[in-house]
């Protein structure tokens, strides 16, 4: 009997470890399925582009998985019952039909990979869900184009948030609508986790494309044509965007898995459950411990090498292979101002901000370069090089299935 694997949600994370399964293993020993709502692969660190009326390159699963035995299953994910090792679906068709249990259906997996990723984070905020504009996925992005395109010379959007998705979506908005008045509220010091050069860059980048900045000035309240902040300070704004933060897809904490207080898996250094022996959560979905003992932030660049990793304990466990023993550290931080400018921030390991950085239009090149790259990962999970497809052995689909190994 083949070996039921289940994938939930095709972002980079997910689509990456579908994708290097199906590299790894024999398809006639596996079955890989790949659920999503959606039939083409997303650009989420281009949202802002979208936003702004940018135009993005299709990228059909359809295209990248033909010949690889990967089965993409259009369908939103309703539940996961890891105690019975089954998924609740509905097929994306039927997604919007009123009558009760229409579409649905319940998937059967022997091994499970979990990356239902994160959206906005409202943080129970007054008024945030129902006023404000995200940019966490494609359909608030185009409604936040939508409504962009709409506003007259001179009227102000305000971005609350400090952090890169924050800093990304100001500028981009600012360098393609120089008639708005853009502004930026956020709750520290603009740019404070950079470097002192990182800093001065920025800044420089902010006043040459006239954007307002609102500095400790954490938002407590959001209205149709105005904020408020924790000072009392009201800042009108005639379309608000909020980008302060990420919240994990819910369904993790309505299963029995150990999750965080976030409702992250909490996961071992193979991105497998530490509760369920058949799950493994990566990306966004999964507290995974970085260098320094610190967990890895919400981000392609952490999300990517955790689906390497799962994809490849996987394929280990289920053909007795060696397990991957690899540990996931950054680089940089690579940051977009708009289509012409960028900051690379140099970082340790843990992430924190060194002396080190590239500025102007050789940086913007590189994060363009690096946002190219991610998409070739997706529809190339092995990165280019070789790889056997490997048996499943009998002892090998027993130990992923049954056994919780030890650490």
């Amino acid at each position: 009997m083949q070996h039921r694997i289940i994938v939930l949600g095709a972002g980079y994370t997910g689509a990456i470890a579908a994708g290097r399964l199906a590299k790894r293993l024999r398809r006639e020993d596996v079955t890989i399925t790949l659920v999503n709502a959606e039939p083409d692969f997303v650009e989420r660190v281009r949202m802002h582009q979208l936003a702004t009326g940018q135009d993005l390159k299709p990228r059909p699963f359809s295209e990248m998985f033909a010949g690889t035995g990967v089965e993409l299953r259009l369908a939103k994910v309703t539940g996961v019952d890891v105690d019975r090792k089954t998924v609740s679906v509905i097929d994306a068709n039927s997604a919007g039909l009123t009558a009760p249990g229409s579409g649905a259906e319940e998937l059967a997996y022997d091994t499970l990979v979990y990356a239902l990723g994160s959206g906005w984070n409202a943080q129970d905020v007054p008024g945030a869900t129902e006023h404000a504009y995200e940019l966490a996925g494609r359909p608030g992005a185009l409604r936040l184009r939508e409504r962009l395109a709409r506003l007259d010379a001179g009227q102000t959007v305000l971005v609350v948030g400090g952090g890169l998705t924050g800093v990304e979506a100001a500028t981009e908005i600012a360098e393609a609508r120089p008639d708005l008045h853009v502004a930026l509220a956020a709750a520290g010091g603009l740019g404070d986790w950079l470097s002192p050069k990182g800093r001065e860059h920025l800044r420089k980048v902010f006043g040459k494309l006239g954007i307002t900045v609102y500095e400790h000035a954490a938002v407590t309240g959001v209205e149709a044509d105005r904020v408020t902040t924790a000072g009392g300070k009201a800042i009108p704004a005639a379309v608000t965007v909020w980008t302060a933060g990420f919240a994990v897809h819910p369904i993790a904490r309505a299963t029995t898995l150990e999750v965080t207080g976030t409702g992250q898996i909490v996961v071992d250094g193979t991105m497998r459950s530490v509760s369920h022996p058949d799950v493994y959560a990566v990306g966004d979905a999964a507290m995974v411990m970085g260098p320094g003992d610190k967990p890895l932030r919400m981000s392609c660049a952490s999300g990517m090498p955790t689906a390497w990793q799962a994809a490849d304990a996987i394929a280990a466990r289920l053909t007795g292979g060696k397990l991957p023993n690899t540990t996931i550290r950054y680089f940089n931080q690579c940051i977009s101002l708009g289509r012409n400018e960028g900051l690379i921030q140099y970082v340790t390991a843990d992430d924190r901000a060194v002396q080190a950085v590239l500025t102007g239009r050789f940086a913007a090149v590189y994060k363009e370069l690096i946002c190219k790259g991610a998409a070739w990962s997706v529809a190339n999970p092995m990165l280019g090089l070789p790889a056997r497809r490997r048996r499943v052995t009998r002892e090998g689909a027993a130990a992923g299935t049954a056994v919780k190994e030890a650490a």
